[in-house]
């Protein structure tokens, strides 16, 4: 129970900063490290590739009744194959994409020096000056935890891409 004077004597503490807990980016990052899809990108490698494969393997499978009505496999084989394999790939290019933009936001979020956040909605948006010494930590995590994610989400996107772009040119010589 409080009392005027209790309150007086005793006054709640003020926060730290005036940021909601939900959008201090540290939080957003350790979040975004424990979501489901999202901590993928973190899994050790054999983990992260054949997570990603089961995606390309699922959509291949997926699309491939219609690339047999497409490419009969009697007489388009090759054809056919290409198809299957470019949907997989999409699917792993998309995926791939949707982790490194997330992963890119945190990125953002915890290197800024002054984060905009929202108390209540979208109409009151305010800016806060990160201190010092939690900029400093901030951009420890960025470089030794964060950047490492985006260079494999980097290379993974980009080979994706590059064995798609082969599968486009081999296309019409089969």
């Amino acid at each position: 129970m409080s009392t005027p004077l209790a309150d007086e004597l005793f006054p709640e503490p003020e926060p730290l900063h005036p940021v909601p807990d939900e959008q201090i980016p540290m939080r957003e990052y350790e979040n975004l490290r424990a979501s489901g899809f999202f901590r993928w990108a973190t899994l050790d490698v054999q983990t992260y590739y054949r997570r990603l494969g089961w995606i390309g393997f699922w959509s291949g499978a997926i699309v491939s009744p219609i690339a047999a009505a497409s490419f009969p496999p009697d007489r388009q084989l090759a054809h056919l194959l290409l198809a299957v394999l470019g949907a997989g790939l999409a699917s792993i290019v998309l995926a791939t994409l949707r982790l490194y933009l997330g992963w890119s936001y945190i990125r953002q979020r915890l290197e800024k020096e002054s984060i905009v956040y929202e108390e209540s909605g979208w109409y009151d948006g305010e800016t806060w000056v990160k201190p010092e010494e939690e900029l400093a930590k901030d951009r420890l995590v960025v470089e030794y935890q964060v950047q490492p994610v985006l260079k494999r989400l980097y290379r993974t996107f980009s080979g994706s891409l590059a064995i798609s772009a082969l599968g486009a040119i081999v296309w019409p010589f089969v």
